[in-house]
């Protein structure tokens, strides 16, 4: 089995979600509890998703990031390097255009999207600075970014009951329901590591996209962070 470590070599990235693809939405729905449709919704409105607005999402896996968006009349690109999980997505979700691509290296070019979010895929890349610049690169001036992340909450007992829900009730669950179990428990080392908001929104600002707030979600499991394109 396919374990990435948490230096997140493109490759191993890659392959550990290519073996993972055919049961990822089953598994992730079980491991948070059918929250993932709510962070979507909110991720869809602070993006302003909505008719003519054209949105890339990175790191988009099969497509289930990009429904919140479509489901507000957005034309979403939904962009991944896994091929696989690329492969189950043109399947499920027919509106939504798949476009395999590195978030480094953004196969678009200069000011082509309204809108890009990325949502829990931000802390699986090898470079999160050169994405979010990229992110930037991509999308046209005035436009807006979202970044759904998973976050360690700020206060002590929320903190340690997340912490032992991702050290011990994650890599139970995907015991029983996932067919590469060792994948997720890189899951809940990569969030344990991932900075905290203010250090994330400090990123953000610093690949040179304006107005960036972020605010918990779920009491800080989840934090949104949004930021505009400078007007150039």
């Amino acid at each position: 089995m396919v374990r990435a470590g948490l230096e997140k070599d493109p490759a191993e990235v890659s392959a550990m979600f290519d073996e993972v693809a055919q049961g990822y939405d089953r598994t992730r729905a079980r491991l948070w509890l059918g929250r993932m449709s709510s962070w979507g919704r909110q991720m869809a409105e602070t993006v302003q998703a909505g008719p003519g607005r054209r949105i890339l999402d990175v790191a988009a896996g099969t497509g289930t990031s990009g429904m919140a968006l479509t489901a507000r009349g957005a034309r979403v690109v939904a962009c991944d390097f896994s091929a696989s999980m690329l492969a189950i997505g043109r399947s499920r979700h027919p509106a939504m255009d798949f476009v395999v691509g590195d978030g480094h290296q953004l196969p678009f070019p200069d000011g082509t999207f309204d809108a890009v979010t990325i949502s829990f895929g931000l802390r699986n890349v090898a470079d999160s600075s050169r994405v979010l610049a990229e992110m930037l690169r991509v999308t046209r001036p005035g436009g807006l970014l979202t970044v759904c992340e998973f976050s360690l909450p700020e206060t002590p007992l929320r903190r340690a009951l997340f912490r032992a829900y991702l050290r011990h009730l994650v890599p139970l669950i995907a015991r029983r329901v996932s067919s590469n179990p060792e994948a997720y428990a890189y899951l809940g080392e990569s969030i344990e590591d991932w900075p905290d908001p203010a250090v994330l929104g400090a990123r953000i600002a610093a690949a040179g996209w304006e107005r960036v707030h972020w605010r918990p979600l779920d009491g800080g499991v989840v934090h949104l962070h949004s930021g505009t394109a400078p007007l150039r």
